[in-house]
């Protein structure tokens, strides 16, 4: 399955960090870099790198940060008024013709990933991450 994850995030993505990817039975990838000793005793399942769904990867706001630095495709760079109402929770309108799961960047930031159709790119961040725009 390693294999498989990093198939899928080179072609949705043009880049797959060389970690160890480890899918659970819910379908959710954790990932890890090799190291010497054996990484599941002294962190149970690395990091929640993402979800495979049935049209691609999701990735995590931590996956976002590891494979958009070197992704080359599917990312939307917002500025800096899209990228608060994103950390916020709210949905974002592009004018981009994109489908699919895509990262969204601002400046030097991965905001996380989220799903573009029809002109909508919804998000996905989780409630407990949201930032409070009031």
């Amino acid at each position: 399955m390693n294999k498989k994850v990093k198939e899928m995030l080179t072609e949705q993505y043009g880049y797959a960090p060389d970690l160890i990817f480890e899918v659970k039975p819910n379908r959710r990838i954790y990932a890890y870099k090799p190291c010497p000793f054996n990484p599941k005793v002294h962190t149970e399942k690395g990091i929640y790198f993402g979800k495979i769904e049935s049209d691609g990867i999701r990735l995590t706001i931590e996956g976002a940060f590891l494979v958009g630095s070197k992704g080359q495709k599917n990312i939307v760079e917002v500025d800096e008024e899209k990228a608060k109402l994103w950390l916020a929770g709210k949905d974002l309108k592009t004018n981009e013709e994109i489908n699919g799961w895509v990262i969204l960047k601002w400046g030097q930031y991965y905001l996380g990933c989220g799903k573009a159709k029809e002109g909508i790119i919804k998000n996905y961040v989780p409630k407990e991450r949201r930032i409070n725009l009031e």
